[in-house]
């Protein structure tokens, strides 16, 4: 990877058309949990900020930070929901594994260290059964893109 090792990565995740009346937050470490910046009925986005160190040995990106879980080999970022959202007098306890690696390395190398850039994820908020998003999200729930501020 081309990107600078010790640079920061803004990644912003957008939960499309949640469940009505269940709360999200993405988790922070074992236990905190991290509101989001922006909700309403069709959306709700978080922004997280993710460090880089040094390349894996695959060459893949190595994120890490206190939003980043799981082995460097296998990163991921949880979204939870309901009652893992601390939200009381839910049925939901539901937490989504958003996995860093399918982030395109592309993307990664664009946006690393600038503070204009950001990489969006757009995850479907509902699953077949009408509850929060769930699980290992994979494509087609979940898609990349690059976005940048604008002044």
């Amino acid at each position: 990877m081309q990107a600078d090792h010790s640079a920061n990565l803004q990644i912003i995740l957008t939960v499309l058309s949640p469940p009505p009346g269940v709360d999200f937050a993405v988790q922070r470490g074992r236990d905190e949990l991290v509101k989001p910046f922006l909700a309403t009925a069709d959306a709700v986005s978080f922004a997280v900020t993710m460090s880089l160190g040094p390349s894996l040995a695959d060459g893949s990106p190595n994120f890490r930070g206190p939003f980043a879980q799981g082995t460097p080999a296998d990163r991921f970022v949880y979204v939870n929901s309901g009652f893992y959202a601390g939200q009381m007098g839910t049925p939901w306890e539901r937490r989504a594994k958003i996995k860093l690696a399918d982030i395109p390395i592309a993307l990664v190398e664009r946006a690393a260290g600038d503070p204009n850039a950001a990489i969006e994820a757009r995850i479907e908020g509902t699953m077949k059964d009408g509850g929060p998003v769930c699980a290992s999200v994979r494509a087609p729930q979940i898609s990349w893109q690059m976005v940048m501020r604008s002044d």
